[in-house]
């Protein structure tokens, strides 16, 4: 095997060692964000929810405006008002104060992009006529289609510092700098930040793959349910989704509350490592 061991413990061989990296005696308590139904092995069906609450430690914070782009103005008019809202909280909470980031993403693919991926045939090639499009893969107004939603627009500063970026794959993090890292993830790494609140469009698609990916680049991770939104019928299937496997899922008044009341800014490294992709602290 890769790391040298030539067997793999059983838990109960494993939980006899020590581990440097757990704490065994909490390791033995019962799970508090854990639901269970008698029947079957380990009595599944399983529920699980968030462990960690915001103001449980101290954070570094981003806020991630996932596509609010012109192109899809029709599907943020409910949301809008709660878009302001929590980018004014964050930009009002990040003056001088380096541990809270905002980003903004325009999905960018387009029918002459040159690409052709999985996406591509996931939606097949049909539905592009001009005067009536199926097809959601590409944007179909050209660049005023990409331009941020003029009402949580970045600033010409935010621009300049680049804070906002095209995107061609579902999730934020999936733009590359010309060495191979995430572009998203090197801006997020070069304040420290753990924690990602994540706000925008679609809830099933880009949120939602948005909400994985960061898990696994080691953020915490915050979707707000009300400043969310989708084209198709799957808001809520997304939302439960989410906050039943990577995500705390929270109100835009919670969210809010927090950064004015409960916030406090967490210690470069203390909990997220920048050496490794999954955000594992750095030896």
């Amino acid at each position: 095997m890769k790391n040298g061991e030539s067997r793999i413990l059983t838990l109960k061989e494993a939980l006899q060692r020590s581990c440097r990296h757990r704490d065994m005696d909490l390791a033995m308590r019962p799970m508090e964000n854990y639901s269970k139904t008698p029947g079957g092995p380990n009595e599944t069906p399983l529920s699980f929810w968030a462990s960690w609450d915001l103001k449980d430690r101290p954070r570094r914070i981003a806020l991630l405006l996932d596509d609010c782009q012109e192109e899809y103005r029709p599907y943020a008019g409910g949301i809008l008002p709660n878009l302001q809202k929590v980018l004014k909280t964050f930009r009002d909470t990040r003056s001088g104060n380096d541990g809270v980031c905002i980003a903004w993403s325009a999905w960018s693919r387009r029918f002459d992009d040159g690409i052709s991926n999985a996406m591509d045939r996931w939606y097949g090639p049909r539905g592009l006529r001009p005067d009536n499009p199926e097809n959601a893969a590409y944007v179909f107004t050209g660049a005023p289609g990409l331009e941020p939603l003029s009402e949580i627009a970045p600033t010409e500063e935010e621009r300049s510092e680049g804070w906002f970026y095209h995107g061609k794959h579902l999730d934020m993090f999936w733009t590359f700098n010309d060495d191979g890292t995430s572009y998203l993830d090197e801006k997020l790494k070069a304040h420290h930040i753990d924690t990602i609140v994540i706000v925008g469009l679609w809830t099933d698609e880009c949120i939602l793959s948005t909400a994985y990916a960061g898990n696994s680049r080691g953020y915490d991770v915050v979707v707000v349910r009300d400043a969310v939104a989708t084209a198709t019928a799957h808001h809520e299937t997304a939302l439960t989704v989410a906050g039943a496997t990577v995500a705390k899922v929270l109100s835009t008044d919670e969210v809010i509350h927090y950064m004015n009341n409960d916030f406090v800014p967490g210690e470069p490294g203390a909990v997220k490592g920048t050496r490794y992709p999954d955000g594992r602290k750095d030896d």
